[in-house]
Order: C-alpha cells, then structure tokens, then sequence
C-alpha cells in the first residue's frame, strides 16, 4: 500500500467532511430552527387574535341585543296599528267631549244673561211698583199681583224659552 500523501486531494477530503458535517449539524437542528420560528410566530400573532376573538364576541353580543331591540319594535309597531281602531274611538270620544262641554258653556252664559234679565225685569217692576202712590190701593195690587204672577211663572220655568222673555221685554219696554 502506497500511501502517499497527496495535499489537494487531502484538502478535497477536508472541504468535503467539513460540507458534510455542516449538513448534518443544518439537517439535525432543522427541526428546532423550525419549531422556533413557529414559536415566534405564535408569540407575535396570538394576543392578536385574542384580541380580535374578543373583539368579534363583543360584537356578536352587541348584534344579537341589537336583534332583540328590533323584534321588540316590530312587535310594538304591529301592536300599535292593531290599535289603530281604539284610537279612533277615543279621537271621536274626545271630540264628543269637547262639543259637549262647549255646549255646557253656552248654555251656562244663555243661563245667567236669563236669570240677570229676569232680576232686571223683575227689579224694574218692583221699582215700578214701589213707586206707585199708596192712595190708589187697587192700582198697586194689580200690579204686584201682576208682578208676582211674572216672576212666578219665570221661576217655574227657569227660562222657559225665548218668547216668555221676549214677551218679558216688550212688556217692560210698553210700561215706561
């Protein structure tokens, strides 16, 4: 066997084992390098997603309460034009009301401008009366028994209608 030593090829041998030796030393920590880099990768991304999960579950809540305020106001809506009708109703009661009691009013004013021209007219007739000479007996007991009769008849009545009290009126307008 001959050994001689050749340098290039020695140097060839040592490139090569070197070449070889990294390989192995790249193909066996491969893997970690790997698992490292996904890691990292995880470190950085993860509180993203949390974050953005949470975020998702907030709004799912937020659109679901959402959902239940809508179907509240359909309901109160379809609710509402089902009592399109009682509204109606009440409109026309409140209508009613307010022509009735403006009907009270007037009748209330017709009342007192009737009662305050009965006193007039019976003031004026008692002043009229009072004013008689007391000689003439007959003349004055006419006229209050005219006068009681008048006021007799508006009492019963209570303004009895427009034509006693125009009658009233042309009456008192004839006396003086």
């Amino acid at each position: 066997m001959n050994q001689t030593y050749d340098p290039a090829l020695n140097a060839k041998v040592k490139k090569t084992s070197e070449k070889i030796s990294e390989n192995i030393h790249i193909l066996a920590n491969e893997p970690s390098l790997a698992f490292y880099r996904i890691q990292e990768n995880v470190r950085k991304v993860v509180p993203v997603i949390i974050e953005k999960r949470s975020d998702v579950e907030k709004l799912r809540n937020d659109l679901q309460g959402i959902c239940f305020d809508l179907e509240y106001s359909v309901e109160t809506l379809k609710s509402i034009e089902a009592a399109d009708e009682p509204l109606k109703n009440i409109q026309e009661s409140l209508k009613n009301a307010i022509f009735l009691r403006q009907q009270l009013k007037y009748e209330e004013t017709r009342r007192k401008k009737d009662t305050s021209s009965s006193k007039d007219s019976s003031n004026i007739y008692k002043r009229f009366s009072a004013h008689l000479p007391l000689e003439i007996p007959d003349i004055g007991g006419v006229m209050r028994e005219t006068t009681n009769r008048v006021e007799n008849y508006m009492g019963i009545n209570n303004g009895g209608g427009t034509s006693s009290q125009s009658e009233l009126q042309r009456s008192h307008t004839t006396l003086h």
